[in-house]
């Protein structure tokens, strides 16, 4: 269970989508489209460092064990 939940954190897919939906939000709200890029660019620039640091985890995990 836990190797799914790790799986799906760090799916580009997901944060791409949440990017998405978050953006047309902002959109939907009366916001500028370019609030609406540079918040997208936000999460997948976080989505980016939550895979590299779970991947980073998983990696010192297996060498230590």
């Amino acid at each position: 269970m836990k190797e799914t939940i790790i799986r799906k954190l760090t799916s580009r897919k997901l944060w791409l989508a949440v990017s998405e939906f978050v953006s047309m939000l902002i959109i939907a709200l009366g916001y500028a489209e370019n609030a609406a890029t540079q918040v997208a660019a936000l999460i997948m620039g976080g989505a980016g460092v939550i895979a590299y640091i779970v991947g980073e985890g998983l990696a010192d995990a297996g060498n230590a064990g």
